[in-house]
């Protein structure tokens, strides 16, 4: 008799959240894996597709577009301007602000993993089938474009509320 490993999944569980990270978590490790024979994760190529269609764009520009904080973002460029793939340059009229760019290695490397990209996206199709893919992006924009309009509620005043209403 083999021992079970796994812990089982809970079970009617009602969390928005933790279905999204399972997911989202999934979805990453197929990127991951085609896009690794091209040195670089879903993350990675994600950003050098928004500097390729936003040239010299903002740091804090960029971390809003997606949906990201600009800590988290500084974080992840560092590979990539490492790589050379990606510089940052002060902005002419605020020396505070930085300003990223694709490099010519970074738009090459972009162009290149395109093909990985290609291929986890069929992997993706191949297990939702092809109308699948089309109805999760479309709820997912919608789900986005709901929760940016959504304010969060700040720690601080959720506990003034909290204690109003006792």
């Amino acid at each position: 008799m083999t021992e079970e490993t796994s812990t089982p999944a809970p079970r009617g569980s009602t969390c928005t959240c933790l279905r999204l990270r399972k997911a989202s978590r999934q979805v990453t490790q197929i990127y991951d894996h085609h896009l690794a024979a091209f040195g670089l994760t879903v993350n990675q190529y994600s950003i050098l597709g928004h500097l390729r269609a936003l040239p010299g764009v903002a740091i804090s520009a960029l971390a809003d577009v997606m949906v990201m904080d600009p800590t988290s973002l500084t974080r992840a460029l560092g590979p990539l301007q490492r790589q050379g793939l990606v510089r940052a340059e002060p902005d002419a009229q605020d020396r505070r602000t930085r300003r990223l760019h694709l490099t010519e290695d970074g738009a090459r490397s972009f162009a290149l993993a395109g093909a990985g990209w290609r291929k986890a996206q069929a992997h993706i199709e191949g297990a939702l089938g092809s109308d699948g893919p089309p109805a999760i992006n479309a709820a997912l924009d919608h789900l986005i474009e709901r929760l940016r309009q959504a304010p969060l509620v700040s720690a601080a005043n959720a506990n003034a509320n909290e204690e109003g209403t006792e």
